[in-house]
């Protein structure tokens, strides 16, 4: 893994994101959390699009694991952080959170959890080895033990 500091995204919580209770729909969480992931690619020159047109494949998730610590309300300004944790030949694993930025400019931690994401076969659908050059895009190689 890198030793460089985790992606950042900006999100803000509009109504749509929130409940009846004006509070962020847990799901929603996992929406943020995907946005972070493509602009982290797209931040280290791999453009979803491009990739499935170049490389013949594509991320998909195929886990996840999220702890809720406090809630986001309407109009907060979270920051959504993406971290590869762990990679494999077929895989990643990012530890993502969702941070709120407070008045006096700290961050409160409000969501925390790992998303592995795939190398698939854009056509097939089967998994494959994810490529040198997006390993090599991303400054990551494959660890002997992850999938």
């Amino acid at each position: 893994m890198t030793a460089s500091a985790a992606f950042t995204w900006p999100v803000r919580v509009y109504w749509e994101d929130t409940d009846a209770g004006g509070i962020v729909f847990y799901a929603n969480y996992l929406k943020f959390f995907e946005r972070a992931r493509t602009e982290w690619l797209r931040n280290c020159g791999l453009a979803q699009q491009a990739l499935r047109e170049q490389a013949g494949g594509m991320f998909v998730v195929t886990g996840c694991e999220l702890r809720y610590l406090r809630p986001a309300r309407l109009d907060d300004e979270l920051h959504i952080t993406a971290d590869p944790a762990e990679s494999g030949r077929a895989s990643l694993v990012l530890r993502q959170q969702a941070f709120k930025r407070l008045a006096d400019g700290g961050m409160e931690l409000l969501c925390e959890g790992t998303v592995r994401i795939g190398w698939v076969d854009a056509q097939t659908l089967r998994p494959g080895r994810l490529p040198a050059q997006v390993l090599a895009a991303l400054g990551l190689q494959p660890s002997a033990t992850a999938p």
